[in-house]
């Protein structure tokens, strides 16, 4: 299995606040045992491949089950972990 690096972005649509439903997005990212660094303008996971694509599906169902939602994922297999010049990969390239 492979590690992955996503950076996630959710953009809660027609509700009368946001932050609730990022934040439950992001609380489940991390029950998920993923890694997570958050942004101003997106959050970072990282994790087993499994376990990144079965988190962000966790989230996006969640989020859409409080009103329509728009979730814009970017995965990568090669992007350095958060706080660390070593690739996801562990091979020390970047």
């Amino acid at each position: 299995m492979s590690l992955v690096t996503a950076q996630v972005s959710l953009y809660p649509l027609r509700q009368p606040a946001l932050g609730p439903v990022i934040r439950d997005a992001v609380r489940t990212l991390r029950a998920q045992g993923l890694g997570t660094r958050l942004g101003e303008m997106s959050t970072l996971v990282w994790g087993e491949e499994a376990a990144v694509f079965a988190a962000l599906q966790q989230a996006f169902h969640q989020a859409a089950g409080q009103g329509e939602v728009v979730m814009v994922v970017t995965l990568s297999n090669a992007c350095p972990r958060p706080g660390t010049s070593e690739s996801v990969q562990g091979d020390g390239g970047g």
